[in-house]
């Protein structure tokens, strides 16, 4: 009994590092939940399972804090074969989810909903614990294995069966320090990518590292320097802007002081034998190894095929290529998966061909009649010179004759593996059979590869829209929004992004946005980009090839080089070639767009593009088109928003006086500050307006509510106020007829407060003043001595009654008073339960004895905007009045 529990204990996970976070119950906490995840997971270096943890984490606080409302704990443990993570709410009263009862759980928010949905399907296991005061929810992702290498030793073999290098076969010798940066650079490295040493030391791996980065599949750079020990595929930008497929092999070592570095070995991608390490397979007998039961040889591609690695789609497409090249004696292989509709084959894998420029091109199924022009059935071609296009992939590289054979799953196509030769006739019907019968070994290897590869993808696309979809939706900014949909797609999708925008049906495209991973090459991207024609804005969906930048780069390269050489235009001034062919270099790839659709209309394009030669794969084309249908919208309700500002910004100034007239004898200063971002039309207003000669009006109101309807009556109450007192009309008859126009708006009247009133300077330096406050906060006047009282008394406010009976009252402001008028944006400014007040503005205004009317009006604003820390939600008009009888002393 003791040993086993010993053994239990021994199996009982250990936790080697933990990291915790709590998160408000906000929305935005869902995405920064997802952002300490994914910092911490890939600070641990387990980039493999992000997406996964991400789109989960998501899910269980998004309940948490938002269905649930309660602030939402993460617990991320690292444990030696996996992580475990927990989301806990303070709503530990929701109801157990019973297992097992047949009951359909429809509702996503619920316990059994789409968040332990998923836990289901992702996680390796997952459950719900619960406590007095927190509901858990935990699942656990358990880590992919990572073979650390294998030694292995193979057969002694003809010359002719060995693998083709270069007569000088390079092996640069790169050391990589703990930030990532360079720190050796052997003569190889320099003779393979031209780079001194000196240029490159000290600088991050990633200037000059083309990693092929997909969501969801593969291993980032920074997380392949931290294993140790990597092997793969990626491409080196050389000095002459043109990116080296190399095959690398990383190893991960500390000195004797206990400091990490990583040491790169990398050759040329075609010389990948050099480094290599063949997948370990289990030891055949003596007698397997040199016959097969019928006493003919073994067929080494045969072997080969008895257990290819299923998790490496990449590594065995590569191996099933190079074996059919060795077996049939070719010059070259490739092979092809169809695309889901099997309309098309993309190129996955070659050997003996341009591999990094021809990767992930596409070619029709059906490329004529017959069956040789068919990739659903085996074909011969004796002599492609005879047939020119018969072998689209093939055309300009030499090849004269190839055998094509299908692979097939269940009958379906699911790709083509070829091999071709650079003579005439090679290849005969026994060949074919030869490699139908490989084909047939591999189809099935080679499909649950491509679907586990598939089923990654799908989990990193959904983590990356999820993220997107979260971006999009933080900003209302037009500028802002273009950035974002660059900075999404580059360089996780492309290379490089340019974004188009149409303002209208009638307009042309204009060039709005341009990013490249590399921050050098942007100016001279935008530069050809502005000499291209746009492209048509298509509303069709779905990416479409624009092959014009490619050829517009390689025109100016050429003509460029041509310049330098003598041979072109003297008249033009040269630049020399460096940098034409360098932005040639950067799209020279291929460039797809896509359509910004809004509301059913074009409102722009997304652009992407592919450095020299190099194709989209037909799953980042479909997550691209499904980034830029969310960009559409995000892109049209900024510009939606932006002209909502502009019309409200316009009607705003237009309910303002234009400016204020100078009043003899009199300081006037006016503050208007409207709240919020702009989008409402607010119903603060003012006015002062001469009246006949020697008398002035003014007046400053509220109307209740904001927007159009608020505005007219804004509009309303201004300009009658203006046209009545013009007509000679007193204050109380002014706003009695007002508050009847008011009235008459029916179901679109709303009520104002509004002081109104009338000046007359005086010719002994004082101002007489008439003044009618009908619902609205109290004038208040200082005196010289520093005292502060009402210049008016309250009256029944405007827009409510329909019999008014107001009066008015006459202030007489002496030399040096100030008369303070504000709306109740100024008086209702709050900070939790405190609120300024009439008190806190007789407060403010007694500190301003001697003050001008401007400073009056400063010093009023600058105490209401500090009595809280959190932006006014209410406009507020400040208008000051000032009878300078002494020199007025300084703010």
């Amino acid at each position: 009994m003791g040993d086993q529990i010993t053994e239990t204990r021994m199996r009982r996970p250990v936790i080697t590092a933990r990291a915790a976070a709590t998160f408000e119950p906000v929305g935005r906490s869902v995405a920064q939940a997802r952002a300490f995840v994914r910092d911490t997971l890939q600070g641990w270096g387990y980039g493999d399972i992000v997406d996964d943890a991400v789109v989960l984490t998501s899910e269980l606080v998004t309940n948490a804090v938002v269905h649930a409302g309660t602030a939402a704990d993460v617990l991320c443990l690292r444990e030696d074969s996996g992580v475990r993570i927990s989301v806990a709410d303070r709503y530990p009263e929701r109801e157990i989810p019973l297992q097992n009862t047949g009951r359909v759980l429809v509702h996503p928010d619920r316990e059994g909903g789409r968040g332990l949905l998923l836990c289901g399907a992702l996680a390796a296991r997952w459950g719900v614990e619960y406590s007095p005061d927190r509901k858990y929810v935990w699942f656990r992702l358990d880590l992919p294995e990572r073979p650390a290498g294998t030694r292995s030793a193979g057969p002694a073999l003809p010359v002719d069966a060995l693998p083709v290098a270069d007569h000088r076969v390079r092996v640069a010798v790169i050391q990589i320090d703990r930030g990532g940066c360079v720190s050796a650079w052997n003569d190889d490295a320099r003779g393979l990518f031209g780079y001194d040493a000196d240029q490159v030391v000290g600088k991050p791996l990633t200037d000059i590292a083309a990693w092929p980065h997909t969501p969801g599949t593969g291993t980032g750079i920074a997380e392949a320097l931290r294993l140790s020990r990597w092997e793969g595929s990626y491409g080196v930008r050389g000095a002459d802007g043109r990116v080296l497929p190399v095959y690398a092999s990383h190893l991960r070592v500390r000195d004797a002081d206990g400091e990490a570095s990583t040491v790169c070995l990398l050759v040329r991608d075609h010389e990948r034998a050099v480094l290599q390490s063949p997948t370990r397979t289990p030891a055949p007998d003596a007698a397997s190894q040199t016959s097969r039961a019928d006493g003919r040889p073994s067929d080494p591609f045969e072997v080969f095929i008895g257990s290819p690695a299923p998790d490496d789609l990449d590594g065995l497409l590569q191996r099933t290529v190079e074996r059919a090249r060795d077996m049939l004696d070719g010059d070259a292989a490739y092979l092809l998966l169809a695309t889901d509709d099997e309309t098309e084959l993309e190129v996955r894998a070659s050997t003996g061909l341009p591999s990094a420029r021809q990767r992930f091109a596409r070619v029709p199924v059906e490329t004529g009649s017959g069956r040789y022009g068919s990739a659903r059935m085996p074909s011969v071609h004796e002599d492609l010179t005879a047939v020119p296009g018969a072998v689209p992939l093939l055309n300009g590289t030499g090849m004269r004759s190839v055998v094509t054979v299908p692979l097939k799953v269940e009958g379906r196509l699911t790709g083509s593996l070829g091999v071709a030769a650079e003579s005439a006739g090679r290849y005969t019907n026994e060949e074919a059979l030869r490699l139908q019968f490989a084909a047939d070994r591999i189809a099935l290897a080679v499909e649950r590869a491509r679907l586990t590869e598939l089923e990654k993808l799908r989990r990193g696309s959904l983590s990356f829209l999820v993220e997107a979809s979260d971006l999009l939706a933080g900003t209302l900014d037009r500028d802002q929004t273009l950035a974002l949909m660059a900075q999404m797609t580059v360089p996780t999708l492309a290379t490089w992004c340019a974004v188009y925008t149409v303002a209208d049906q009638a307009s042309e495209p204009e060039l709005s946005y341009v990013l490249h991973e590399d921050e050098d090459r942007i100016d001279g991207l935008k530069t050809l980009l502005r000499k291209v024609a746009p492209p048509e804005p298509v509303p069709t969906p779905g990416a479409r090839v624009w092959t014009a930048p490619t050829d517009a780069a390689h025109d100016a390269a050429l003509r460029t080089s041509l310049r330098s050489l003598g041979l072109g235009d003297s008249a033009r001034p040269s630049t020399g070639p460096g940098a034409s062919l360098a932005t040639a270099s950067a799209v020279g790839g291929e460039t797809v767009v896509l359509p910004l659709v809004a509301r059913n209309r074009v409102i722009g394009m997304l652009t992407l593009g592919k450095p020299t030669e190099e194709h989209f794969r037909q799953e980042i084309l479909e997550l691209a088109e499904d980034l830029s249908r969310r960009a559409a919208l995000a892109l049209d309700n900024a510009r939606l928003y932006s002209e909502r500002t502009a019309i409200s910004q316009s009607l705003q100034r237009s309910l303002l006086p234009p400016e204020l007239p100078d009043v003899p004898g009199v300081e006037v200063e006016v503050i208007y500050r409207a709240a919020g971002e702009g989008n409402e039309v607010g119903g603060d207003f003012y006015d002062l307006f001469p009246i006949r000669d020697g008398a002035y009006g003014f007046a400053i109101g509220d109307v209740c509510g904001t927007g159009p309807e608020a505005a007219a009556v804004t509009g309303l109450a201004r300009h009658a106020l203006r046209l009545l007192a013009r007509e000679g009309f007193g204050g109380p008859a002014v706003l009695e007829r007002l508050n009847a126009a008011i009235l008459d708006e029916g179901a679109r009247s709303r009520f104002l407060t509004l002081l109104y009133g009338e000046l007359w300077p005086q010719e002994d330096g004082s101002a007489l003043l008439k003044v009618v406050c009908a619902g609205h906060p109290l004038p208040l006047r200082l005196r010289q001595d520093g005292t502060v009282e009402p210049a008016a008394e309250p009256q029944p406010l405007l827009g409510v009654m329909d019999d008014l009976e107001l009066y008015e009252q006459t202030v007489t402001l002496d030399p040096g008073d100030v008369l303070l008028c504000v709306t109740d944006g100024v008086t209702e400014r709050r900070e939790g339960t405190r609120m300024l007040g009439d008190d806190g503005l007789t407060d403010v205004l007694t500190t301003c004895t001697g003050l001008t009317a401007g400073a009056v009006a400063a010093r009023v604003l600058r105490a209401v905007e500090r009595f809280a820390a959190e932006p006014a939600s209410d406009d507020m008009a400040i208008l000051a009045m000032r009878v300078p009888g002494i020199p007025p002393a300084q703010p």
